[in-house]
């Protein structure tokens, strides 16, 4: 099996990742801190279960749904925040015209998006949360 691997469980993002000894390890976004909680548990269901509501999803959109989460579920103080004050702002001018983002503007948001991934996850990796991962925001899909 090709690792990783990225789910949307329930509204929620959730990636399958290599152990260190060749297994596979789950990860799920927690909602009240935006790290990872470990979902070993889930591997089977993800991986085999035909559930209308868990779908694999690119690595792309896996950012985009981590982002959009953290983003409408936390708040706080420093860079991240500013980024993600800057991305509401953008969305609520979008929501207020009653229109579609120009190709501008989603490419704002998109770049957005993966550089506010890449550093909170690194404030995660220095944080000790074992499900941090940087890297997943600067590769491509």
């Amino acid at each position: 099996m090709k690792l990783p691997r990225f789910f949307e469980y329930y509204g929620s993002p959730l990636k399958l990742v290599e152990t260190p000894d060749g297994g596979v390890a789950g990860w799920r976004l927690s909602d009240g801190t935006g790290g990872w909680l470990p979902a070993h548990d889930l591997i089977d269901k993800v991986l085999f279960s035909r559930d209308d509501e868990i779908f694999e999803i690119s690595r792309d959109e896996f950012v985009w749904l981590t982002e959009q989460e953290r983003g409408r579920k936390l708040s706080g103080d420093g860079p991240v925040f500013a980024l993600y004050s800057t991305l509401e702002a953008i969305q609520e001018t979008i929501r207020v015209e009653h229109r579609y983002p120009t190709p501008r503007e989603q490419a704002l948001i998109e770049g957005i998006r993966r550089k506010t991934f890449v550093m909170f996850e690194e404030q995660l990796q220095q944080a000790g949360d074992p499900g941090a991962d940087p890297t997943v925001g600067s590769q491509p899909s």
